[in-house]
């Protein structure tokens, strides 16, 4: 077997192009991902996957080799949505080409890791995989709408749980070995209506969260980064009152809390920091972590509570190094190695799951939920040849231990 992997991938760039426009074609918000699961599956099936399912929840699952370790690329085929189309110097869903970048809805953000890694998949069937390896590759639902939902369901109820997991969102070919986590919490107050003309004679409870919603702020400012992932924060994304009507003072006050989670700091910190606060103290105020139930475009609900733990993979683990001589043996240059700023489906697969985890993907984060959303043709290419390689180096490397 040659070790030539960038000049294999070469070889189905055209083709893993044509299908990334094709999917980028498919509009697929989260619980809406039917029509391009389907074709991935197509895609998957004339790549000469061993074998290709689509689970209950509705997740994609090709499956190439059948040897005792295990090995699976992540990502996620769900997109936000396109938000304000005057944004856009082009249509969302164009799949349109220009000196070399693809531009579209999800192709960050994170259809360009999955074309990757299909291709992938052919490009390992093509060379011939490892004996003692199987090779999944998924395409996974509802992650924008709550991150490793897809995965909690793949390792409980699938019974697939990787040695190593691969995750595909954006890294800018960087190789990634964590990131913080993140809740969401409501904190509420109560108050009293009656008549807007007679306040006094009530207690309003958007005047008990003034106070609550000050501490919040000076929370966040206090918060101490903790290497090597940096700051948690916690920010207010909405607030909402309820009264008998817009003529009456306020009985009820809700703030959603958006809180990230550096190393350290977990759920039961997290609360108890808030409730902590003079101000929620004061008011009596209840603090809440919420729960998600949203069925998949299946059908299914597989509930579970808004905490998506932080992870890090140790630079030493067997993991990481497999990486590093993976980009070096398909690349012939050392990596970069970082940590994402936002969310994956590894709060799952390494924080809940305790499997060790790494990233890397086609295109940047800073195009993530932006208008003119793009990635690299090149990017795609060289993600499948890097694939590739980890394959064949996991294969001969130690057996990877369970994430820190």
């Amino acid at each position: 077997m040659n070790n030539n992997y960038l000049n294999d991938a070469r070889q189905l760039g055209a083709d893993l192009t044509t299908f990334m426009q094709d999917i980028i074609r498919i509009p697929s918000l989260s619980s809406q991902e039917g029509n391009v699961i389907e074709r991935i599956r197509e895609e998957m099936e004339k790549l000469d996957f061993d074998e290709v399912t689509v689970d209950p929840m509705g997740n994609l699952i090709g499956r190439i080799g059948s040897g005792p370790r295990v090995i699976a690329f992540d990502g996620h085929v769900d997109t936000v949505d396109v938000g304000d189309r005057s944004l856009w110097d082009r249509e969302p869903f164009s799949g349109d080409i220009e000196d070399g970048i693809l531009y579209g809805r999800g192709t960050s953000d994170m259809k360009g890791g999955v074309a990757a890694s299909v291709y992938a998949g052919g490009l390992i069937k093509q060379r011939g995989i490892p004996d003692n390896v199987t090779l999944y590759v998924t395409a996974t639902v509802q992650e924008e709408d709550c991150d490793g939902l897809c995965w909690q369901y793949i390792a409980n109820e699938d019974g697939i749980r990787p040695e190593l997991v691969v995750i595909t969102e954006p890294t800018s070919l960087r190789v990634y070995r964590g990131h913080r986590g993140r809740m969401e919490m409501e904190v509420h107050t109560s108050g009293v209506s009656c008549h807007g003309s007679a306040p006094e004679r009530g207690v309003n409870a958007v005047y008990k969260m003034a106070d609550i919603i000050a501490d919040i702020e000076s929370l966040n400012e206090r918060l101490e980064p903790r290497d090597p992932l940096g700051k948690g924060t916690v920010t207010i994304s909405e607030i909402r009152s309820t009264s008998p009507s817009l003529c009456a003072v306020a009985d009820g006050c809700t703030i959603h809390l958006d809180r990230r989670l550096t190393i350290g700091e977990t759920e039961a910190t997290a609360v108890a920091e808030i409730e902590a606060l003079p101000s929620v103290q004061a008011a009596d105020a209840s603090v809440t972590v919420l729960e998600y139930a949203v069925p998949s475009y299946t059908g299914l609900t597989y509930p579970t509570r808004k905490y998506y733990p932080t992870w890090e993979l140790p630079e030493d683990a067997a993991g990481t190094k497999a990486a590093l001589a993976a980009h070096q043996n398909a690349f012939g240059e050392d990596a970069e190695v970082g940590f994402w700023v936002f969310s994956t489906n590894a709060v799952a697969t390494a924080g809940m799951l305790g499997m060790p985890t790494i990233g890397f993907g086609p295109g940047h984060e800073k195009f993530a939920h932006a208008p003119n959303e793009q990635v690299e043709i090149e990017h795609l290419v060289r993600c499948s040849a890097f694939y590739a390689a980890l394959v064949d180096e996991f294969a001969k490397g130690p057996e990877t231990e369970a994430t820190q």
